[in-house]
């Protein structure tokens, strides 16, 4: 009887393994622009949730500047009149999380907002060679730790040289109408799909969240089974 019980439970456990392994992946799309703080952190922190979790995840490079003209230009309004006391909490916040994540951002950087139109057609290019990660991290660094303007072409050959690319050809690569559209259009599924700003993830493609802290309520949802 004894013998049997263990062979039930092994083989009950067997079969529970190969249930998980034959189960289909969850899906995380990450719609993001580096010109974000918030994005900043919750790119650094993904990694994490994906590796724990098993997802599959899509980067979705966007220019959150289209997302705030079509669907939210109220984000204009709260910067050029904050509420002060909403903006003193907002900016600890933020650097309650770039200490916890091992950051250094500094909020506004000299140049703010940044035109982010070609460092994102860059992202892409660097998704094209399979190092959109590495090209991304240093883009978020150079904006938000070194204080440096990732608009101008210098500053973009660093973070491509940070990146494992080539400066020229990618800068050359992004100006192909090709990539001009694949950032308008991944600009448009966000806003069609309700999103607002950056970053948003969709689990399972129409379960949606916004916004670094919303992390853990992302890893509950690709965690279900």
């Amino acid at each position: 009887m004894r013998v049997n019980r263990w062979f039930c439970a092994t083989l009950g456990r067997a079969h529970r393994s190969i249930a998980a392994r034959s189960s289909p992946l969850a899906t995380l799309e990450f719609f993001f622009d580096c010109s974000s703080p918030w994005t900043y952190l919750a790119f650094t922190r993904i990694h994490d949730v994906v590796k724990r979790t098993g997802a599959e995840i899509v980067w979705k490079p966007i220019l959150v500047g289209g997302v705030f003209n079509a669907v939210n230009r109220e984000v204009y309004d709260r910067r050029a009149n904050p509420d002060p006391r909403k903006a003193s909490y907002s900016g600890k916040d933020l650097q309650d999380w770039a200490r916890l994540c091992g950051l250094k951002i500094t909020m506004p950087p000299p140049v703010f907002p940044v035109r982010a139109t070609e460092v994102m057609r860059m992202a892409l290019v660097a998704q094209e060679e399979g190092k959109l990660v590495p090209f991304s991290r240093a883009a978020f660094e150079a904006y938000w730790g070194d204080l440096k303007d990732i608009s101008r072409p210098d500053v973009l050959a660093e973070v491509c040289v940070n990146a494992g690319l080539d400066p020229e050809a990618t800068a050359a690569r992004s100006q192909n109408p090709s990539i001009k559209e694949r950032l308008r259009a991944n600009t448009d599924e966000l806003i069609a799909r309700g999103g607002f700003g950056s970053p948003t993830m969709f689990v399972n493609g129409n379960d949606m969240y916004f916004g670094n802290d919303r992390l853990p309520l992302v890893e509950a949802a690709l965690s279900r089974p």
